[in-house]
């Protein structure tokens, strides 16, 4: 091999090594939040879908973590985006890290695929694109990846915040 390239298996090891060197840093940098905040939690790290996942968990059923999550999800969408300059300012690369708080990206990410396949069945009896309320970019995601799976094709309209969904007929 000539210098600067590696092997497909060199290069799956080493992306996989990088996604838990940004969980580590992200669990790091979140558990100092926790700490200066008072609040307890237990955080849990994973690669899905090539990207870096942090969970932070609770076993009570304490609103503390709630707090973290904010209304509709606002507060956890900041600590989502300070966890990934933490962790660029760590490492020099962008991260594409998802953080989830007390499961509710989780939920939320069922909840949408149903909206998904709901809406993807609408149009194909109607034949009429439909438009959704407007959506985070991790809320477009799934709403893409559902309707996609259910065969029909979508669309990203507007500007944020108010970016929303079109799912178009075949």
């Amino acid at each position: 091999m000539t210098e600067g390239t590696t092997a497909p298996a060199a290069e799956g090891v080493d992306t996989l090594s990088r996604l838990e060197q940004e969980g580590e840093i992200a669990a790091d940098y979140l558990e100092g939040l926790l700490d200066i905040a008072d609040l307890d939690g237990d955080i849990d790290m994973d690669v899905e879908a090539d990207r870096a996942a942090v969970s932070i968990i609770s076993d009570s059923n304490s609103r503390d973590l709630q707090k973290l999550v904010g209304r509709d999800g606002e507060v956890l969408e900041a600590l989502q985006e300070l966890t990934r300059l933490a962790v660029h300012r760590e490492t020099g690369d962008r991260s594409r890290l998802m953080l989830d708080i007390g499961g509710y990206r989780a939920k939320k990410r069922t909840e949408l695929a149903e909206l998904g396949a709901k809406t993807a069945e609408e149009v194909k009896s109607t034949g009429a694109p439909v438009k959704l309320d407007p959506m985070t970019p991790f809320e477009r995601k799934v709403v893409h990846d559902a309707v996609a799976a259910a065969g029909l094709r979508s669309e990203s309209e507007g500007e944020e915040p108010q970016r929303f969904v079109v799912v178009l007929p075949a």
